[in-house]
């Protein structure tokens, strides 16, 4: 992919507002039937974000950037911090290592304040087997860069983490997918050399000249590093994979210290094509492999399954060493017909709600908005997505509600007010990052509408009334049907108090829209 000139990061809120509606309307929807930035600006007093939960292998480095919205600067305190870990007051960053490696939970206060307030929240350490308590959050480069990813790409995907406030909702992993390795036969310089060094250590190719040296980088911002490899002998771009060399490779990721590991199946086919062994066996053997060399590791690497659902992967991916795995093939190259592919692979994933909880995670894919690749031909330079506003906060909905993991894999270097307004509202990722951990399940589906509820901690619901028809439609959704009597609703996008409501509740949903909303106990 050639090198494109890049727009400065922030234009101003009414040109690029502007921008996106219009670009997201050429399916015909005129542009003043569409809602344009729902969420109101986020509160200038300090507010806690991101998971409620945190879990951490005995002995392991630990690493945590406090997630906080408000003015800055901004002073953090962490009352109850384990021994062994120290907090960056200024920055809300926490690390070093539990010296008590007794497997158990250290409940602690997180406080946040500036010029214009002060918040406190619980945060509980689980010191124990279980990595991604929560679904993961960050930005993968895939969907964007294909095979161009580089040292300067990722470390400027890391500022802008930060800049874009995308840090400050929870998003917290930098991951490089493929195309990071030498690659056979290639004529690109930068690709060429050595696959490994004298000790049978991977190596990377020459646009990232020092992996330790990019991962000290993402981790002084208090982020996460990401990678991916193939257990076949070659990644699906045709790059060095990890067939025979697993262990090396284990050790090298440690070495290089990433923090998560996104394992595709690709060419690994070849090495077990069908009938060489019974599929569970089979499927199951490279996976299961690689999960043991990572716990072994003395760093916590959280393990990504990307194997398009073969072999009912969420039955079994959990038992394998595996945090969440893919339930489907690329969302990327799924064809929509009468609605956008989004929706056909999140009805896939949503069928399997039963399978999904607290450190195993069903995978639908990442989030596409914004300007996106084209995942049909890669030489294409990124462009604006197709899919309309409604179908936007349709999308980020379905994933927040089947506790998908949260990862964005549009141009991060393109970042415009509304695509940060779908990507980073604070009471909607909430719901994504429930400590409780379940997975919505459908209450009802029709080829017009279909309803989600997902149960959360403290009691209450998560509920989502989705408009698959073409035009605007009234939804409504019975208290029995949820298993509930009356409860206060709250408009999760719009972040607006509705009322109370006894028997039923019902909304106007737009042309493929959405009503995302909390439904809380009342005393």
């Amino acid at each position: 992919m050639a090198t494109r000139p890049r727009r400065p990061l922030l234009l101003s809120a009414l040109s690029v507002l502007g921008l996106a509606v219009v670009a997201a309307t050429g399916s015909g929807v005129q542009a003043d039937r569409e809602p344009g930035i729902l969420t109101p600006p986020p509160p200038r007093t300090p507010r806690i974000n991101g998971p409620s939960v945190y879990g951490v292998r005995p002995g392991r480095p630990f690493l945590y950037r406090i997630p906080a919205i408000g003015d800055r600067p901004m002073r953090f305190r962490a009352e109850g911090l384990p021994a062994g870990l120290a907090l960056d007051e200024a920055t809300g960053i926490v690390r070093g290592t539990i010296t008590d490696l007794t497997p158990r939970s250290h409940q602690l206060t997180l406080i946040a304040s500036n010029a214009r307030g002060r918040a406190s929240r619980p945060f509980r350490i689980v010191v124990g087997d279980t990595l991604a308590l929560t679904p993961p959050m960050g930005w993968n480069d895939w969907y964007t860069f294909y095979e161009q990813p580089s040292d300067e790409l990722m470390r400027k995907a890391a500022d802008i983490m930060i800049s874009s406030g995308m840090a400050d909702h929870g998003y917290q992993y930098v991951n490089i997918d493929d195309a990071w390795m030498g690659k056979p036969g290639s004529n690109d310089p930068a690709l060429a050399g050595p696959a490994r060094d004298e000790r049978g250590m991977i190596n990377a190719n020459g646009r990232f000249p020092d992996m330790k040296a990019l991962t000290d980088y993402i981790h002084a911002l208090g982020l996460k590093a990401g990678l991916y490899t193939s257990p076949g002998p070659l990644t699906c771009a045709g790059f060095h994979g990890s067939h025979g060399y697993e262990a090396q490779d284990a050790a090298r990721f440690v070495e290089w210290g990433f923090d998560f590991l996104k394992y595709d199946w690709c060419s690994y086919e070849k090495v077990a094509p069908k009938g060489s062994s019974p599929d569970p066996e089979r499927l199951q053997k490279p996976y299961r492999q690689m999960g043991t060399l990572l716990k072994e590791q003395p760093r916590d690497i959280v393990l990504n399954l990307c194997q398009y659902g073969m072999g009912d992967v969420w039955t079994w991916g959990a038992e394998v060493g595996g945090h969440s795995w893919r339930t489907t093939g690329d969302l990327g190259l799924e064809k929509g017909e009468r609605l956008p592919g989004f929706y056909s692979i999140g009805f896939r994933n949503a069928r399997h709600s039963a399978f999904a909880g607290p450190g195993r995670w069903n995978d639908p894919d990442y989030i596409l908005i914004g300007y996106v690749g084209n995942a049909h031909d890669i030489s294409e330079p990124p462009k604006p997505t197709t899919l309309t506003p409604n179908e936007q906060y349709s999308y980020m909905s379905m994933w927040v509600l089947m506790a998908a993991p949260l990862f964005y894999s549009g141009d991060i270097t393109r970042l415009d007010p509304f695509t940060l307004n779908v990507l980073n509202n604070a009471e909607v990722i909430a719901v994504n990052q429930d400590a409780l951990g379940l997975q919505a399940r459908f209450v009802r589906k029709t080829d017009d509408e279909f309803v989600l509820v997902k149960p959360l901690e403290d009691g209450s619901l998560a509920v989502g009334l989705f408009n698959l028809s073409e035009e605007t439609r009234t939804i409504s959704v019975r208290m029995a049907e949820l298993g509930v009597n009356r409860r206060r609703v709250r408009d999760l996008w719009r972040w607006k108090d509705i009322g109370v409501f006894e028997d039923d509740y019902s909304a106007s949903v737009g042309r493929h829209g959405v009503m995302l909303v909390r439904m809380d106990p009342i005393p």
